[in-house]
């Protein structure tokens, strides 16, 4: 039964596959490059995508010529990946609990998903039971290290006064650094788990990355939708403010992101 944090995650994402997709998404899929490299996704691989929101991992492993089945929490994010991975399979599952057979795949994937989930280690020890002898897990999380891309909603909600509730935290929690989430990977069984710091910058219009928030998208967003009229304006003032700071000649935010892969081996 889900926990305190699974039912927040639950109703936070709730319907909001659309809303992701026309904002976050293209933020995520920032790290998914490296991610599926790391996977060892090659022609003829079956790798399975956990948490595949949009679907934009499983689409890159499909173009290396994977074999792709995918699976998703939130039942609006599965009919949207369902409409871009055309061929693949794409399941409603809820981790840690998956509806594949011991050994099922030579590979698995899971982009920003493991701070979403109420128990990362039994969600990892899933996903390795899934896994075939020598098969190869990648995953990522938000580093722990400053991170502009994911602060500048944080510092216009401070800056506007707004104080944000508290959140149910993970119960089991861990250090958002490479050797914090290799040794998460390491005490759910994983084999030489390692774990690397992923940068670059995400290139986005203001109005688009401000819109996703504008839907509730995650923690920040729910704040900010939840303001009276004259509050999400404030919010919105100081929003634009900061991302004019940001912002480069060609007017697009110009935001630095920091995320952290970890590898492993079954």
């Amino acid at each position: 039964m889900a926990g305190e944090f699974d039912a927040h995650e639950r109703a936070m994402w709730a319907g909001r596959a659309g809303a992701y997709a026309r904002s976050f998404a293209t933020l995520c899929a920032g790290a998914v490059p490296e991610l599926v490299a790391a996977s060892g996704a090659a022609e003829g691989v079956e790798l399975l995508d956990a948490g595949t929101g949009p679907g934009t991992a499983a689409a890159a492993a499909q173009r290396l010529g994977a074999r792709v089945t995918a699976v998703d929490a939130e039942p609006s994010m599965v009919e949207l990946a369902a409409a871009n991975l055309p061929g693949a399979p794409v399941h409603h599952a809820v981790l840690p609990r998956l509806p594949f057979a011991d050994a099922s795949f030579d590979a698995v994937v899971a982009n920003f998903v493991l701070n979403h989930v109420e128990d990362p280690v039994a969600s990892l020890t899933e996903l390795r039971r899934v896994t075939r002898p020598g098969g190869r897990l990648a995953v990522t999380i938000w580093a722990s290290a400053a991170n502009r891309a994911m602060s500048l909603f944080g510092e216009a909600l401070a800056a506007a006064g707004v104080e944000r509730p508290a959140s149910p935290t993970l119960p089991v929690d861990f250090e958002r650094t490479p050797e914090g989430f290799a040794g998460l990977l390491a005490e759910a069984g994983w084999a030489d788990a390692a774990g690397r710091e992923l940068r670059w910058t995400h290139r986005v219009g203001a109005e688009e990355f401000w819109a996703g928030a504008a839907e509730g998208m995650a923690s920040f967003g729910q704040v900010i939708a939840a303001q009276p009229p004259a509050g999400v304006a404030l919010v919105k003032g100081h929003y634009d403010r900061l991302a004019a700071e940001r912002t480069d000649a060609d007017g697009l935010l110009a935001l630095p992101a920091v995320a952290v892969l970890a590898v492993g081996r079954r």
